[in-house]
This record gives structure tokens, sequence and C-alpha cells, in this order.
């Protein structure tokens, strides 16, 4: 990655932006109606992505999904299929 690329992560559950502080400033987060948060940014490159999961796990936050977004668009380039 040469360019900030945007992803969007998929956490379940309604997260707090308290527990989510530490990324406020990289993301917008979201709370989504299936009860899941939906959080999307730019991430400048693969070590900050990989901070970004590690400072998830090591709160215990369950990532659903996790997707690049096409510039442009608002969505996943191959969403990714949910469980009910």
């Amino acid at each position: 990655m040469n360019e900030p690329v945007r992803y969007e992560i998929v956490i379940k559950g309604n997260a707090s932006t308290r527990l989510l502080g530490a990324l406020r400033d990289d993301f917008a987060i979201e709370a989504t109606d299936d009860g899941t948060t939906r959080m999307t940014g730019a991430v400048r490159d693969v070590a900050h992505l990989h901070g970004v999961i590690t400072h998830m796990t090591s709160l215990a936050i369950e990532i659903v999904s996790l997707a690049r977004l096409e510039p442009g668009h608002l969505q996943p380039t191959h969403p990714p299929e949910r469980q009910p």
C-alpha cells in the first residue's frame, strides 16, 4: 500500500465510542440496526491495518467482516455474507 486505502470493518455489538476511542481519529463509527458497529476509514499501510486489528483483538472485540472499499464507493468491493 503506497497511498491510504479505505476499509470497512464491522464488529459484533454496538460498541461505545469509549471502547473504540483510540480509533475515532482514523474511522467513522456508526451503530447499525442489525446489532453491529460499522467503521469506515483510511488505512495508511499494512502496519496500520495490523495495529487496528491487534487493538481490537486485545479488547476481545469480535470482527464480523473486514473489506477494502474502492475509491468513490461507500460499499465493500465484495461484501461478505453476513450471518443472521
